[in-house]
């Protein structure tokens, strides 16, 4: 029986090398090194990294780009993260009813999510030119004057949200309509009996024994929104006037663009320390809102 359980310790071991040295090479090793550039001078053309220590972050901490980009970014989780929260729980919903046509109705919804961010987010800059697109053309019909919805800064980022909705509408409502279906559906029926309204079912019922999975979704999305980019350097380019301008598009500019790697790369370690703590304090209040059977 020890020979059994060695062997069987040996076995796991075999199997963990390959993703342990693909998790070392494609993610330990980068983190590390970017940590190493985010201290250092590189403009990858002029040859080796300087080290400078911290000047790199003080210079992002005393300028005020840093502060109005993470002010866009904080902006499009506002206005982002309720919006498809709210409608993809609403939509599974839809899913979970027995109205005729909701399979095919969850197959179009879903053709967004295999689309390239790419090629949704070219489709949308055309929809959405303020002087030929599709939107206000038909605003216009019914006698509306659509905004300049890419180029006025008080409609960029709402428009980067509203694509950015469209294009995960079908994958997290499809998340959520898994947690719906996961409900015991005796427990409806002991509700149904004692006469509660839908309300109470939706509040009482629902909400809690569905929460495991809006918290998913939450992390989730949370996440996302801190790595908003292609859709952005697409359709916005960061502007205009630097109203879409978010903490991934900086990165890419200050390192691609700039080729000021070690600047890039001390931005990209705040990120990182930004969404490991934001996502540590929503595991603790989870325990205020979620609860587990």
């Amino acid at each position: 029986m020890k020979k059994l359980h060695k062997n069987f310790k040996f076995y796991i071991i075999i199997f963990l090398i390959p993703c342990s040295i693909g998790y070392l090479i494609f993610s330990l090793l980068p983190m590390i090194s970017a940590l190493y550039l985010s201290f250092t001078s590189w403009d990858v053309i002029g040859g080796t990294p300087n080290f400078i220590g911290a000047e790199n972050y003080q210079n992002i901490f005393d300028g005020d780009e840093f502060y109005r980009v993470m002010g866009n970014t904080f902006k499009f989780i506002i206005l982002y993260i309720p919006g498809i929260i709210i409608s993809s729980f609403l939509v599974a919903i839809l899913f979970d009813t027995k109205v005729k046509g909701v399979t095919g109705f969850r197959i179009l919804l879903f053709i967004p999510v295999l689309t390239s961010w790419v090629a949704g987010s070219i489709i949308w800059k055309s929809a959405l030119n303020g002087q030929y697109g599709l939107i206000n053309n038909i605003l216009g019909l019914i006698g509306i004057e659509g905004p300049g919805w890419l180029t006025d800064t008080k409609w960029s980022m709402v428009s980067v949200v509203l694509v950015s909705i469209w294009k995960d509408l079908g994958f997290f409502s499809l998340i959520i309509f898994g947690g719906l279906r996961g409900i015991d559906k005796t427990v409806y029926e002991a509700a149904e009996i004692d006469g509660a309204n839908s309300f109470q079912t939706l509040r009482r019922i629902t909400l809690p024994l569905v929460s495991p999975t809006l918290f998913f979704v939450l992390i989730t999305t949370m996440i996302n929104s801190f790595q908003l980019f292609p859709q952005v350097m697409v359709m916005t380019g960061g502007g205009p006037l630097g109203s879409t301008q978010v903490i991934v598009e900086r990165i890419y500019t200050y390192g691609f663009k700039y080729f000021n790697m070690g600047y890039a790369a001390a931005l990209s370690m705040i990120l990182l320390i930004v969404i490991v703590s934001i996502t540590i304090i929503q595991l603790i209040l989870q325990k205020k809102w979620v609860f587990y059977e």
